[in-house]
């Protein structure tokens, strides 16, 4: 069977779009349409219902999907074996996405350190929200993701990584600082937020759901899309916020930050490995999360 068909017809089912599938390919969407019906002749069967607003694969299109990925994993596995050097050299691309959490600060040291021991291996890392890295993986634009917050999505699969602690950070010299302070307390304070998406966000939020209470009963006052813009700003004095324990040691060795607790809060979260369901790990990142799970 023809890789080159099972490869269009898998972008269309996964972007439910010819024109999205052909730009996610770098071809026309022409040349998808064609890849597609001809795939669909040779089978004789109507592999996608092309009726509605969007494409959506039929029982037989589900069905040669499941298998597709499969075959397409095979291949992409026995590509990289055959591109080994002699002596079993790894070789190849890996592709990664983290929210912003661990992607700027645990990921990027893991990926250099694994770099440096595997050169032959292209290494990119892409940072975003972490609904944007589960869809991304979801879709294969990604090999593998690492997010704070594990999302239910069917076409990804979720491994722990490492548990991190999120805590209330404010600026040294805070009343808060050190402290064990109320909710009620809490509400005093301009209270800073990342954007929804983001993993600390929903893990808050969760917490103060078990807590009784919900994140707009304390009235943030900032939402901010970047975890950096969220430190500058609490560093400068206009707020407090939830944020990530490893994103900000530096800032506390520094002296820059401070944190403080929330009495009847206990808000952590676990770091997870996100993978495609239906997608063997390429050699590069078997290794990759072999190295990754040694050293956390």
């Amino acid at each position: 069977m023809d890789t080159r068909q099972l490869a269009a017809f898998c972008a269309v089912v996964e972007r439910k779009s010819f024109s999205q599938a052909a730009e996610r390919l770098g071809v026309t969407q022409p040349a998808v349409s064609l890849q597609v019906r001809s795939l669909e002749k040779r089978l004789g069967r109507k592999l996608l219902d092309r009726s509605g607003r969007r494409v959506e694969p039929t029982e037989a299109g589900m069905a040669l999907y499941r298998g597709a990925q499969r075959m397409l994993a095979l291949e992409g596995q026995l590509i990289d074996e055959l591109e080994a050097g002699e002596e079993g050299e790894l070789l190849g691309t890996l592709e990664v996405g983290a929210s912003t959490g661990p992607g700027s600060t645990v990921v990027p040291v893991l990926l250099c350190e694994f770099q440096h021991e595997n050169p032959k291996v292209a290494v990119s890392l892409s940072i975003s929200d972490t609904q944007s890295v589960v869809d991304r993986v979801a879709e294969r634009e990604l090999e593998l993701g690492v997010v704070g917050a594990a999302r239910r999505h069917r076409g990804v699969v979720f491994e722990p990584f490492f548990r991190d602690e999120v805590v209330l950070a404010c600026p040294p010299g805070h009343r808060f600082a050190g402290q064990t302070v109320t909710l009620a307390q809490l509400r005093e304070e301009p209270l800073i937020v990342m954007q929804e998406g983001a993993g600390v966000r929903q893990v808050i939020e969760d917490e103060l759901r078990r807590a009784g209470t919900r994140l707009r009963d304390l009235e943030p006052r900032l939402e901010l899309g970047l975890q950096e813009s969220v430190k500058s700003a609490v560093a400068a004095g206009h707020g407090v916020t939830f944020i990530s324990r490893t994103a900000i040691e530096a800032d506390l060795a520094a002296g820059t930050l401070a944190t403080a607790r929330v009495k009847g809060l206990d808000p952590a979260r676990e770091i997870s490995l996100v993978r495609s369901a239906g997608r063997s790990p390429t050699r590069a990142a078997e290794a990759f999360l072999e190295f990754a799970r040694e050293r956390l």
